[in-house]
């Protein structure tokens, strides 16, 4: 049975299980793979009689080899079984005096006779990447990708005289994502998840519960390995075929197609969705139209006039460079290396040789894989260099594309002087409406890089005006809130952001300001779509006020100053004692679903305006515009690291969050019961903490007002943002001599609003952000008729598709009620009488609330006005208006409605720590 080795990159630990029975066995097999699957056996108690592996390459042993000869378990390195066909004995008989009860077949490149395979009492399992009997053969995961399978995954099955076709023991599968390739499919999930399901298969057999399933003949299919005559790219194909065809031969053998009578493979392909770029045209044999060298990419066109990009171009002689280079891939001259770079390529000689411990000398020409490195190997060089010298990042891909050693130090001197940063891949789920295309990251952003989760999970966001599918979003896992959180340790430690001057933090603020000033009109619609939020408001509000936020921040950087303080004199001596305002390291965010960019600006702003680095949650429910904001904070310039967005669970990613030990600050907004959870979990390691929480703001309407401005600001401290709003008014106290006419003017005017789309400008009321929030409030309203409260109006869903409730108003309220207690998060109107001329008695019932997060007053008695706001137990007064905020006011709340403070001055503070100095002089 011929099988391929894959590139693997990476490791991942398992969880032990429990065996009732233990095996010996044989592993037949090679690579990091066969290496992790050995270990994880070893772990769970089974003895390893054997490995079997291939001969040592280039001075080089494999890692499965590696692994067991360090363990003292016998290795074995036959370079065949079998010769002319028929098994060698002296190699059966090797094999044989291990005594195994099971051959564990990993991955294997070898053919095994089958005296080897049916020899122990057990038989022999093997590990296959696809979802048998579909693409049998060892080429198996190129052709899933190929032919545009949307499902992948790998099987475990009894190995036959067959070409995978034995009984099947056990199966997985996964998603295949629009730009998947092969290495992402086996980092993503056939090599993490296939060493565990190797180690589960093991324990079947041990148990006597593993299953013999027949493979079904009936769309089995086989295809071999690709020769690279048969990978050329035939043109006349849809641009999704064409992509498949690039990414299904990454990397190898390469599709590949001739220009300027050369021949070129092509890398790293992903469809673009976009208008046509700007570019360079370039000839390519075969096809109808010119592609186009950009400064992203070579952009190449379907027989549908759809596009595909292509990162890289590798020509005959092996040489690969970014394919938006190549127009100038000649023109690169040799750098004149400073002393400090040389002595940086020295240090990179000796990693190398280390590496390459075959080679006595490494010369400029020595070519890193010629001389028998693996893929295995850049990673460890790449740590080994980042480990040496922090700021130089460097990627898998740049060791691909400068593997002779002077190309190499040339490329990476480049990197230190800041050339040729890497472009921002970004894949979008793209929408045509509000008379635009909308174009909306889906991905985790992680140190610069929009990626899948970790696990390869994702969950649908959706449309609350009519309950569709807007996209499937990554669903971040706890291993990639580690990765983030390293990534923001890193970038505030070592990075870019450590090293630049406040005032070149404000200009990249300011920068990132104008991009979303700029696409504004995209950031709104996409708002709208998310959350639910009218288009005009969200145009107005969430992203205005975003921009508004940023502007203001980035005008304090430059401006954080300490104090010199004069203290107590020991004569003859003399004291300096000065204070300095320092960031705190890296910041946990965690925002809601009602204002989601907002909320972002909120917080991020004055974040990163002390100097932070953050790792941001936005709400499960509400993650695009969060996005499409990492999306804008890459072009604007950030570096990587200093924002990463993690969308998914709150349960999960803000949890672990809130308890990791590298993150120094939580800012949160939210519930109060989730407020006090964060609490608790930052208590751990005493980190610092920030809270705007839940609120019941009571407003109080005295028969003294302007009754019309009363009514109109009623209405908007209610209904505004349809009710999903934090200070909104919880709770109106309404005096008894102008109670009645409040009421029915009110309810007037909530017969004139118009309840619809959000993307119509005429509407006035949209959707409640998603079905379950709906189907809380109309619970609550139930309630409210329960306890004896008289609903005026509303307290229904509207009928119509998506999650609309009607504007609802409610009065007889009494304070005992549980909606004069609760905060409703929705439109309902909860109004209470209260005796004329009653004001301290009012007062004392606006009071008698756990929440303290804002208040109003509709009074001409200015005195009166301020007395009471002077005795209102809450973060924000609003008196004759309400909603009233703005980026230089405070906010936040007292009581259960938290502590700390969002926008103005004071929200600074919240990100800085004060460290005192004292010098003797």
């Amino acid at each position: 049975m011929l099988r391929t080795s894959p590139r693997l990159l990476r490791t991942i630990c398992t969880t032990a299980a429990a065996y009732q029975h233990k095996l010996k066995l044989a592993l037949i097999g090679q690579s990091i793979f066969g290496q992790e699957v050995y270990n994880k056996l070893r772990k769970e108690g089974h003895k390893v009689v054997g490995v079997f592996t291939v001969p040592d390459k280039n001075g080089q042993a494999d890692p499965l080899a590696l692994a067991a000869e360090k363990d003292g378990t016998p290795v074995f390195k036959f370079p065949k079984w079998r010769a002319k066909g028929k098994p060698i004995q002296e190699v059966v008989a090797a094999y044989k005096s291990v005594g195994a009860e099971l051959n564990v077949l990993p991955f294997c490149t070898q053919f095994i006779p089958m005296d080897v395979i049916d020899c122990p009492k057990h038989g022999s399992i093997i590990y296959h990447p696809s979802i048998l009997p579909r693409h049998r053969g060892a080429s198996a995961i190129n052709w899933t990708l190929i032919q545009g399978d949307k499902k992948a995954g790998f099987t475990i099955f009894w190995a036959d005289n067959g070409l995978d076709t034995g009984p099947i023991l056990l199966q997985r599968e996964c998603d295949v994502g629009q730009n998947d390739t092969v290495d992402d499919l086996y980092n993503r999930f056939l090599f993490p998840e296939g060493i565990k399901a190797m180690v589960e298969a093991v324990h079947l057999i041990a148990n006597g519960k593993a299953p013999r399933i027949p493979q079904p003949e009936e769309g089995a299919t086989y295809e071999g390995i690709q020769k690279k005559e048969n990978a050329e790219i035939s043109w006349d194909q849809p641009a999704a075929a064409l992509h498949n065809w690039i990414r299904g031969h990454d990397k190898v053998p390469g599709a590949w197609t001739t220009i300027n009578g050369q021949v070129v493979t092509f890398y790293g392909s992903s469809l673009l969705d976009a208008s046509v770029p700007a570019g360079q045209e370039l000839t390519i044999k075969g096809a109808s139209r010119p592609g186009l060298v950009t400064k992203n990419g070579l952009v190449v066109f379907g027989n549908d006039g759809k596009m595909v990009l292509v990162r890289n171009l590798q020509f005959e002689d092996g040489r690969m460079i970014p394919a938006s280079k190549y127009f100038s891939a000649d023109d690169t001259t040799a750098l004149e290396l400073t002393e400090e770079e040389k002595k940086i390529a020295e240090d990179i000689r000796a990693i190398w040789k280390r590496i390459l411990s075959n080679v006595a000398v490494i010369e400029d020409s020595t070519d890193f894989f010629k001389s028998g490195a693996s893929s295995m190997h850049v990673v460890r060089m790449l740590e080994e260099i980042k480990e040496k010298h922090c700021g130089l990042q460097l990627q898998n891909e740049d060791v691909y594309m400068a593997t002779k050693f002077a190309d190499f130090i040339q490329m990476a001197v480049r990197r230190l002087r800041g050339e040729g940063k890497e472009e921002l891949v970004t894949d979008y789920v793209s929408k045509n409406m509000n008379n635009m295309t909308v174009n909306m990251p889906y991905q985790c952003f992680i140190n610069g890089k929009f990626i899948d989760a970790d696990d390869g999970k994702t969950y649908d966001t959706i449309n609350p005006a009519d309950g569709s599918v807007i996209a499937s979003v990554s669903s971040a896992s706890v291993a990639d809130v580690d990765k983030a959180v390293a990534a923001a340790k890193e970038a505030f430690e070592n990075g870019e952001w450590r090293r630049m001057n406040a005032r070149e933090r404000g200009l990249l603020m300011y920068r990132l300001a104008d991009l979303m000033e700029e696409h504004q009109e995209e950031l709104a619609t996409i708002e709208s779509i998310d959350s639910g939020a009218v288009y005009t408001l969200a145009l107005k509000t969430h992203i205005g006020m975003s921009v508004q936020t940023f502007r203001y921040f980035a005008g304090w950087c430059d401006k954080i100053q300490g104090a010199t303080i004069p203290i107590n004199q020991a004569r003859p001596n003399h004291n300096l004692t000065f204070t300095k305002k320092e960031p705190i390291g890296v910041c946990a965010i965690i925002i809601p679903w009602n204002y989601p960019l907002m909320m972002l600006a909120w917080k991020s702003a004055a974040c990163l305006a002390a100097g932070n680095t953050l790792v941001l949650k936005p709400a499960q429910v509400t993650p695009l515009t969060s996005l499409k904001f990492a999306e804008l904070s890459a072009k604007a310039g950030f570096p990587k690291g200093v924002i990463n967005i993690l969308p998914g669970s709150g349960g999960l990613v803000g949890q672990h969050l809130s308890e990791h030990p590298d993150v120094r600050k939580v800012g949160f907004t939210g519930s109060t019961p989730t407020g006090k959870q964060i609490m608790k979990s930052a208590a751990a390691n005493l980190k610092k903490v920030s809270l705007e929480l839940g609120g019941k703001s009571p407003l109080i309407i005295f028969s003294d007002c302007e009754l019309d401005r009363a009514v109109k600001m009623g209405m908007g401290a209610v209904y505004f943002n349809k009710g999903e709003n934090c200070i909104a008014a919880g709770r109106l106290f309404v005096e008894e001599s102008i109670h009645d006419e409040f009421v029915r003017k009110v309810v007037e005017e909530i017969k004139k609003m118009k309840i619809g789309d959000p993307l119509d400008r005429s509407t006035d009321h949209g959707p409640q952000n998603h079905k379950a929030h709906l189907e809380k409030l109309l619970q609550y309203c139930e309630t409210g008729v329960k306890e004896g409260a008289t609903l005026v109006y509303g307290g229904r869903q509207v009928r119509r598709p998506g999650f609309f409730m009607e504007p609802t108003v409610f009065t007889d309220v009494e304070d005992h009620m549980y909606i004069a207690q609760e905060e409703s998060f929705g439109p309902v109107m909860v109004i209470s009488k209260f005796k004329n001329g009653d004001v301290d008695g009012v007062l004392q019932r606006a009071n008698a609330t756990e929440y303290g997060l804002a208040s109003g007053i509709f009074t001409k008695d200015i005195n009166k006005a301020l007395y009471i706001s002077e005795k209102l137990e809450a973060g924000t007064v609003f008196i004759n208006t309400y909603n009233k905020t703005d980026v230089a006011a405070p906010f936040g709340g007292f009581k259960l409605s938290g502590f700390g403070k969002d926008l103005g001055e004071e929200a600074l503070h919240e990100y800085l720590r004060t460290k005192a100095i004292t010098v003797e002089y």
